[in-house]
C-alpha cells in the first residue's frame, strides 16, 4: 500500500512540474514566444524577419525591370489591382510568377532567402515560405507617373 501511494505521489509531482513554465510549456504572457525575443518583436514580426525587410529595390532598378515588363504592366493600367507594399502577406490564391535570372542580371540579388516574383505589374522582392514583401516596384506606376 504504501509503495502504491509512493508511486501516484510520484507521478503527481512529475505531472505538475511538466505543466509548469519551462517545462515544455510557453511563457505565460508572451503568446508562446520567449521573453527575450517577445521584446524584440515589432508588431507581429520576428526581430529575424525585419531585419531582412529592411532591404530596398535601389532606384535604376524600376527602369531596368520596365524594360522587361512594359507590355503588361501597361495591361494593368487604369484596371483594379491589388496595393502591393513591404510588410504586406501575399495571398496564396495569387500566383506569383518568378522573375527570371536573366531579368535581373547585373542588379542586386534579392535579400537571403527572398526572391524576386511578378505579379499584375509589380515586381517585388518576397519570402516564398512566408510571402512576406520585403519591396515592391510598380511597373504600372512608372507609366501614369505615381
Amino acid at each position: 500500500m504504501k509503495s502504491l501511494r509512493a508511486a501516484l505521489l510520484f507521478a503527481a509531482a512529475t505531472a505538475t512540474a511538466f505543466a509548469q513554465p519551462g517545462h515544455g510549456q510557453p511563457p505565460p504572457g508572451h503568446g508562446g514566444i520567449p521573453p527575450g525575443q517577445a521584446k524584440k518583436m515589432d508588431g507581429n514580426i520576428p526581430p529575424g524577419q525585419a531585419k531582412k525587410m529592411d532591404w530596398r529595390f535601389r532606384g535604376d532598378e524600376r527602369e531596368h525591370f520596365r524594360g522587361y515588363y512594359e507590355n503588361d504592366a501597361r495591361r494593368w493600367q487604369n484596371r483594379r489591382r491589388p496595393n502591393f507594399y513591404a510588410g504586406y502577406t501575399i495571398p496564396r490564391t495569387y500566383v506569383v510568377e518568378a522573375v527570371p535570372p536573366a531579368y535581373y542580371s547585373g542588379l542586386q540579388p534579392p535579400p537571403p532567402g527572398y526572391r524576386y516574383g511578378y505579379y499584375e505589374g509589380y515586381v517585388v522582392a518576397y519570402d516564398p515560405t512566408t510571402r512576406v514583401i520585403a519591396d515592391v516596384v510598380d511597373l504600372v506606376g512608372a507609366f501614369t507617373g505615381r
